[in-house]
Formats: C-alpha cells, structure tokens, sequence
C-alpha cells in the first residue's frame, strides 16, 4: 500500500532550529503514517575578500569556519533523528551543501517531490522562519509548521479556517485527507474581518462536507480586539483540535514578503501545529 512521504529540511546556517522543534515535527510526521525524508543543508561559502580602511581582510577563515561549523552541525542532526526514529517510522536522512543562500530554494525544489513538508517551528530562529516562508509560497505543496510543544497525536479533530476564497479551499483539500478515521471538522469564520468571514459560506462548507460523510460543526468567533492569527488559533485550542488549516497569503519579491495579517501572526506567535497553503 502505498504511503504517504512527508519532507523535513534543515537549514544549518547561521544555526539550525532547535532539537526539541526538529524532534516534534518529525513526530508529527510520524502520527500522520508518513514516512520521512529529511535534508541536512550544510552552507558552502565562496571565497572572497573585504576591502576595510583601504586594506582588504581575507575572510577565508571565517568562511571555512564557518562551513566547519554548519557540516559538524549537519553530522549531529543526522544522527539525531535517525537514533530517534529507530523503530518508529521509515526515515531517510540526506546530507547536502548549499551555497550561501540557496538552500531555501533547493528545499522548496525537494519539496515538490513529496506529499507535504513538516517544519519544526521556533519564532526566534531566523533560519526556520526562512524556511518556512520560503516553502509556503514556493513549494507548490502542503506545509505543516509545528511547535515544539506539539504532541504526536494523529489528527482527530481539525480546524479549518474559512473564507471561500482559493488558498482556502487548497487548504481544506490539502487538509481533509490528513484526518484519522472518525476524526470531525470545525469549520471557523471570523465576523468583523474582510479576509474571513462571509454569511453563509460555513453554513455552505458544513453541509458540503456533511455529504461527504464528515463529522463537521461550524463556529462563527470575533476577533474582540485580538489579532486574527490569536483568534484563529485561541479557537481551535479551545475545541482541542490538533491541526489548524489555513490558505496562506503573500507575495514575494527577492524574499522580501508582504504577509497578509493571518500568517504574518501565525508566524510570529505559533500555538499549535498548523498546515499553510499557497
């Protein structure tokens, strides 16, 4: 039977997410059924030189030490996650290297070959946060963001984030195929908000869904002077579900992104695991 194959990339440079975040998103991965693939990018700096105060400083050891670093770190995470997948779940561990900035744009490439990526999550990490902007909008596939606090449960009990519009719908779709058997649906609308929130549409969804043979409820919030992302994500803490599904909004322009206002808090304050699509 076939299985479905997530994908786990880790950016060593400047520092890598921390184990406990790398940890729970493979354990995440795992209560999916998911077999994973992981990548280890290692940096490979080019040689140059700096003109300072009319001399020019030679940063070629920093540079080689700087790879040093980032290849040692790449070695570490390896067996990291191969001791702690022995026995748990089917794992594949390559190590690459990357010149300086382009990891991000091979782990988007990587990505496209498998069912979904899962991203293990820390808001003070630059390297994560890289990552994981760089796979939503340029992945073309499903991307779990996952706190270190997750546990690794399958999904029994998701919220999907509804507006009617496209990324919304490639998220319920991206979704719904990650729910257990039996598991049940929140559809969640937010009144007040242009971006969420549109009369009839949960109503709508909810019996679509019904149809189809899913457990679904629909819950209307307001923001109460919250920031969506809180709300969204206060919502489906609430109710106990173990996956938020949201469509993910922005645009990009030399890595440089405009967040919409959903995301750009999901990425500043994530609470629990969250799937973005684009």
């Amino acid at each position: 039977m076939p299985q479905r194959l997530a994908y786990l990339p880790l950016n060593t440079y400047p520092e890598a997410a921390p184990d406990p975040a790398i940890l729970a998103a493979a354990g995440f991965a795992a209560a999916l059924g998911c077999g994973l693939e992981v990548s280890a990018f290692a940096v490979d700096v080019p040689p140059t030189a700096s003109p300072i105060g009319g001399y020019f400083f030679n940063v070629e050891s920093l540079a080689r030490s700087a790879e040093e670093r980032s290849a040692a770190e790449c070695a570490r995470l390896q067996a990291l996650v191969q001791e702690w997948a022995a026995g748990k779940l089917a794992i594949n561990v390559t190590l690459r290297k990357a010149m300086l900035g382009a990891a991000l744009d091979a782990a988007a490439a990587e990505a496209r070959l498998h069912d979904l990526a899962v991203l293990p999550w820390a808001a003070d990490t630059l390297s994560a946060q890289d990552m994981a902007q760089a796979l939503v909008f340029g992945a073309g596939v499903p991307v779990i963001l996952v706190p270190q606090t997750a546990r690794a449960a399958s999904v029994g009990h998701m919220t999907i984030a509804w507006d009617g519009s496209r990324v919304a719908a490639r998220a319920l779709g991206d979704a719904l195929p990650l729910l257990a058997a039996g598991g049940r649906v929140t559809v969640v609308t937010v009144t007040g908000e242009k971006a969420l929130g549109t009369s009839g549409l949960a109503t709508a969804l909810v019996a679509s869904l019904q149809r189809r043979g899913y457990s679904v409820e629909a819950a209307s919030i307001s923001l109460a002077g919250r920031p969506i992302a809180t709300a969204l994500q206060e919502t489906a803490l609430a109710s106990g579900a173990d996956l938020l599904a949201m469509g993910g909004f922005g645009h990009s322009r030399l890595r440089d992104f405009i967040l919409g206002g959903a995301t750009k808090g999901v990425f500043a304050d994530l609470r629990l695991p969250v799937l973005l699509s684009h």
